[in-house]
């Protein structure tokens, strides 16, 4: 009985343990660094994805453009049983010298010009047979720019898809800084709020103490309950950011996170922001789109002129047929024939309708090359607005950096102060105010420069080495 017993046990403990285990699991947090969550973003974004498989799309283009320059073979076979066979007319002054031909002694009415039903059939019965048809392009414009053109658009999708990864690079990383940006906050509305309270806790064993008075302990309650509506926000502030990080990436919206990360100044090499232009206009993957698009329409310009061009085209053929009246082939009852041949052909008017055409793509062309001019435009402005960006943030952290070592310092002094009854609380207010605006002001600055190096590498088109493993 006690062995049963303690089996039980052992397995109920085992399934307890099981149970732990799973919730834990389940409640843990998804720890999430910006390199997990770029390459969540790479896997799980729709566009990207579609991006992805339009590029593969585009390379079937290119190897069904290849195939219209290709022979074209074709393999075919027929049985044909004529159940009802057809009949044929003839006139009769074609009908009765023939058959008089056949039987002198026949007699005929004299010919009207009236047809006549012919007895029997001319038609075959059975009919069987097999062919093999060669076709071979020798010239067609068409089809040679055709290829030209499939290649050029496998490179546009491409460069499209570049995009999509960037864009979502950038998206990503924003999204991460947001959240941080968002997290540190939070974290310095609650020290905020333990400081208030140990302050007002100090404040008030100095007012039983006699020490300090009676506004002192209002102002340092007024100061802790001030702060509560701040905390809350920055809670709340950071939920909605840690759901648009949940939403770029693509995970859902009830789950956990815990962002690795901290928000930590990057400096961007100099030699990189002082070519930011020629990088630019180097490797930006849109300008390299467009001008893919520019390409393609002058392709097409091509194209419809290659219709004032002919066609040239060889071919042959190989059949072998049979033909009776009975279902008993042999054989010996096949024939065969064969045939090869060259055929040109030209249009000669098509109602201005190639003229048209021909018009219509050089617009197109026109269109594009006005577009690129209009990108490289606001390429350069984007450039040199990201580049100031990043040099006043990073002078105002500079400057952020030395005025929280002052408030820093400013804050230590007063509290001395006020705890030696040299100060009074609105002074220590005021400080703690001071060195929480610096705080904010550095968070600041670190983000607005994280977010304008993110822009320039979204400008320049550069992926992570973490992102360029997922790039194909």
């Amino acid at each position: 009985m006690i062995p049963r017993i303690a089996l039980s046990l052992f397995f109920l403990l085992s399934w307890c343990n099981s149970i732990d285990r799973m919730l834990a699991q389940q409640s843990a947090p998804t720890q999430l660094t910006i390199e997990k969550a770029v390459q969540l973003a790479l896997r799980n974004n729709p566009d990207v994805r579609t991006s992805k498989l339009e590029k593969e799309k585009a390379g079937g283009r290119v190897l069904e453009a290849w195939g219209n320059a290709m022979p074209s073979v074709d393999v075919s076979s027929q049985y044909v049983h004529l159940i009802d066979k057809p009949v044929s007319y003839f006139p009769d002054y074609l009908i009765y010298p023939l058959y008089k031909i056949m039987d002198s002694t026949a007699r005929f009415p004299k010919a009207t010009g009236q047809l006549v039903l012919l007895p029997g059939s001319m038609s075959p019965a059975f009919t069987a047979g097999a062919s093999l048809n060669v076709r071979q392009i020798l010239f067609n414009g068409a089809v040679f720019v055709g290829v030209g053109a499939a290649t050029i658009y496998s490179h546009l999708a491409s460069d499209l898809y570049e995009i999509k990864k960037v864009e979502t690079v950038t998206k990503v990383k924003k999204a991460y800084y947001g959240a941080l940006v968002a997290r540190e906050v939070l974290g310095l509305t609650r020290s905020n709020l333990k400081n208030g309270e140990d302050n007002l806790k100090n404040v008030q064993l100095m007012r039983k103490q006699g020490i300090v008075s009676e506004y002192d302990e209002l102002r340092a309650t007024v100061g802790v309950e001030n702060v509560r509506p701040l905390v809350i926000q920055s809670e709340n502030g950071f939920e909605l950011a840690l759901d648009a990080l949940r939403n770029t990436v693509g995970m859902a919206n009830k789950e956990e996170l815990a962002l690795v990360d901290s928000l930590k100044f990057q400096v961007v090499d100099d030699s990189i922001v002082a070519q930011a232009e020629d990088l630019v206009l180097e490797m930006n993957p849109g300008l390299s789109a467009i001008q893919r698009q520019i390409e393609l329409n002058g392709a097409a310009v091509n194209a419809e002129r290659s219709n004032y061009l002919p066609t040239i085209l060889a071919f042959g053929s190989y059949q072998y047929q049979a033909i009776k009246n009975e279902f008993n082939f042999s054989t010996n009852d096949f024939y065969k024939n064969s045939q090869v041949g060259v055929s040109l052909s030209i249009n000669l008017f098509q109602g201005m309708q190639t003229y048209a055409r021909v018009e219509q793509a050089q617009l197109e062309e026109q269109k594009s090359e006005e577009q690129k001019t209009a990108l490289e435009r606001n390429l350069r402005t984007g450039v040199h607005s990201v580049r100031s960006n990043m040099q006043q943030a990073r002078k105002r952290l500079e400057a952020q950096e030395k005025t929280i070592e002052m408030a820093e310092r400013g804050y230590r002094i007063v509290t001395t102060r006020f705890l030696s009854s040299a100060a009074t609380q609105l002074e220590v207010n005021d400080a703690e105010l001071a060195l929480t605006q610096a705080k904010v002001n550095r968070i600041q600055a670190v983000y607005d420069y994280l977010v304008a190096a993110a822009d320039l590498d979204q400008l320049i088109g550069r992926l992570p080495s973490y992102a360029m493993n997922l790039a194909n």
